[in-house]
């Protein structure tokens, strides 16, 4: 059975109106209700199965080590293919069902939610690492296990200009050029623009024309060609892997001489895959650990990954199952506060749970998190990685809440 036919097998078996991981029926008064929503046939689908693969399975991990203070989660989980408008139908039907709690997907729908599950008190720890959604004075109900885009955007351009274009001949004599490419129309991509022009014209860059890259792109010479037109020195790349790696190797084909940076849903083993000796050298913040990485509690990733999914060779699982583990286990952490305190509401979880953790680690390459009343981004250290023979390693660690405390402090949350 080839790839491909083993991701329709798991849409087949996964994707039911519900699922209970190791509930019995005693338990059943007692368990506390999740919903999920994931992307396994859009537009994300190259990143999304992976995520979704994860989230199953950490649920399943969290059942077996007691739940919630005792009490099973049952897990609503769907694909939504993408599409806001059943994301929107979706999120009635968890309403409905009594979930205390949604594990979300992409930035189109988590922002486009945001004002209802402010309204109906519900958490929605999303894999949308939008800046937009770290303000909660406008968005409390809104959480994620990460740095968000803008956030990591920032510290990879600085790294570049640490790294590498410090070291450059022409370092002092003129200024970098740099551009932007993405698709235009979907929310995720376009999320951090504001603050990556923001960032490269505080470290002195020269921002050049954009360009409009389709999420499922496999030609992107025109745009390519564009930039090499502009004697582009970087570019950072807003898209998920498939289209990413295809623009990489059209720019290695092509000769253009500009380096990269890649944000976290197109910065995974796929692109290295997909992407050959294009890859090499780019740069990027993946949010957490790749898959298999010798760190805290990745062993229980893969463990769970073989007993569950034996079907997916271990080769094929990248560092979003690592993310969907992180989000499900700083949700978990907050469910159990709230519950300790008696009151695993969402307002509960938020103020009794989210809002307390101060500096938890919960492993897998993840800066320990921090969520305040008043900010909810969960860290200011970003660790920057490049692809190096095929390999992914650290090139900086880099701290922007201290080398820029006022703007940190004063103007960058929640853009």
């Amino acid at each position: 059975m080839d790839l491909k036919k083993k991701w329709f097998k798991f849409v087949a078996v996964i994707f039911i109106p519900a699922l209970i991981f190791g509930i019995s029926a005693s338990a059943l008064a007692a368990e506390v209700k999740v919903g999920a929503l994931n992307d396994v046939t859009g537009a994300t689908s190259d990143v999304g199965k992976d995520y979704a693969l994860g989230i199953a399975d950490a649920i399943r991990y969290v059942n077996d080590n007691g739940g919630i203070n005792g009490k099973p989660i049952k897990l609503y989980q769907f694909d939504y293919g993408y599409r806001i408008p059943e994301a929107l139908t979706k999120y009635k039907l968890f309403k409905r069902l009594g979930c205390v709690a949604v594990l979300g997907w992409g930035t189109g729908d988590t922002e486009a939610l945001s004002p209802t599950v402010t309204q109906d008190k519900m958490p929605y720890v999303s894999a949308s690492y939008s800046a937009h959604l770290t303000n909660p004075a406008k968005t409390p109900y809104n959480l994620f296990a990460a740095t968000d885009y803008s956030t990591n955007a920032r510290a990879a351009i600085t790294a570049w200009y640490d790294t590498r274009w410090k070291k450059n001949p022409e370092f002092g004599k003129r200024k970098p050029k740099f551009v932007c490419s993405y698709h235009f129309a979907h929310p995720y991509c376009s999320a951090p623009i504001k603050a990556i022009k923001d960032q490269a014209e505080l470290l002195g860059f020269e921002v050049g024309p954009d360009q409009n890259v389709s999420l499922v792109a496999i030609d992107t010479k025109s745009q390519v060609l564009a930039m090499k037109d502009y004697g582009a020195d970087l570019v950072w790349h807003g898209n998920t892997t498939m289209s990413v790696s295809a623009t990489v190797r059209d720019a290695f084909a092509l000769g253009l001489k500009a380096e990269h940076i890649v944000n976290c849903w197109g910065f995974d083993e796929n692109l290295v895959k997909l992407a050959g000796k294009a890859a090499e050298g780019v740069f990027g913040a993946p949010r957490c650990a790749f898959f298999g990485e010798n760190v805290k509690n990745m062993d229980k990733v893969v463990e769970y990954a073989k007993k569950y999914n034996p079907g997916v060779p271990l080769e094929n699982r990248t560092t979003h199952t690592v993310a969907a583990w992180a989000n499900t286990l700083a949700l978990w952490e907050a469910m159990k506060r709230a519950d300790k305190a008696g009151d695993l509401t969402g307002e509960g979880i938020l103020k009794k749970g989210f809002e307390t953790i101060r500096d938890f680690d919960i492993g897998l390459g993840v800066q320990p998190l921090n969520y305040t009343s008043t900010d909810h981004r969960t860290a200011g250290k970003v660790s920057i990685y490049e692809i190096k023979n095929g390999k992914f390693q650290v090139v900086e660690l880099v701290d922007l809440k201290s080398r820029w405390p006022e703007k940190w402090g004063k103007e960058w949350l929640g853009w």
